[in-house]
């Protein structure tokens, strides 16, 4: 049966050091267009993770829901739509940073290292840092980002970096469809966990989209999700 998501309030968590913003930017077009109910909850970088579930439950209080999110935002959503399986129409996930441990995971490592630069150098120089080694448009959208974080920002990121995604043996149990949208040339979010989220998960799908399309508009990672999930 295709997966309706007309009227259906659809919490979207953003990845680590993202915001709001980009994730209401990248899901917002493609949902509404099959009628969604967009919600983006702004990161609470003190307790980013007990922010996402408060956010979560909170909207769940009115009736099943939709949940999803960008790298670290994927994987609260998706543990989340394991313990409530009663409460979640659907899952999309964007980019997701790891299945089960975060231990040696690029984006685990990518978020400790930023966290130590901003501790040590503060905000301007890890800033600067991060804009030599990123392409222009995620540089850009990560200043505005960081700033507005600044100076919860580094413990965010720790948060981020030790938490445990749902392992494959738990994606097995996922009752609810999953839309997986992924970057084939993103190194810190690679591919092929993308893909063990899809074969691991009983109803998945997968779309791919590239970083320089990211960059180009936003949205087409949120509607890679959605077309997943509409593949279905």
């Amino acid at each position: 049966m295709p997966v309706d998501l007309s009227g259906v309030t659809t919490v979207l968590l953003p990845g680590t050091g993202s915001d709001d913003d980009y994730v209401y930017r990248a899901f917002a077009a493609p949902l509404h267009e099959v009628g969604a109910v967009v919600v983006a909850p702004p990161p609470q970088p003190e307790r980013l993770i007990d922010g996402y579930l408060d956010e979560l439950d909170n909207a769940a209080r009115q009736g099943a829901i939709a949940v999803g999110g960008v790298s670290i935002g994927a994987a609260v959503a998706a543990n989340w739509a394991l313990a409530h399986p009663a409460r979640v129409v659907a899952v999309l996930a964007a980019l997701p940073p790891w299945t089960g441990s975060p231990d040696s995971a690029p984006a685990a490592q990518a978020a400790r290292y930023s966290a130590d630069v901003l501790r040590r150098d503060g905000l301007v120089s890890a800033t600067s840092q991060m804009r030599a080694s990123s392409p222009p448009w995620l540089a850009d959208e990560l200043a505005r980002s960081w700033l507005g974080q600044w100076p919860g920002l580094p413990d965010a990121m720790d948060a981020a970096a030790r938490y445990v995604s749902p392992a494959a043996a738990q994606l097995a149990t996922l009752t609810a469809p999953m839309g997986v949208g992924a970057a084939i040339d993103d190194p810190v979010h690679p591919l092929e966990v993308a893909v063990e989220w899809t074969a691991a998960a009983p109803q998945a799908a997968l779309r791919t989209v590239t970083l320089d399309e990211m960059g180009e508009n936003p949205s087409v990672l949120g509607a890679a999700c959605v077309a997943a999930l509409l593949d279905l």
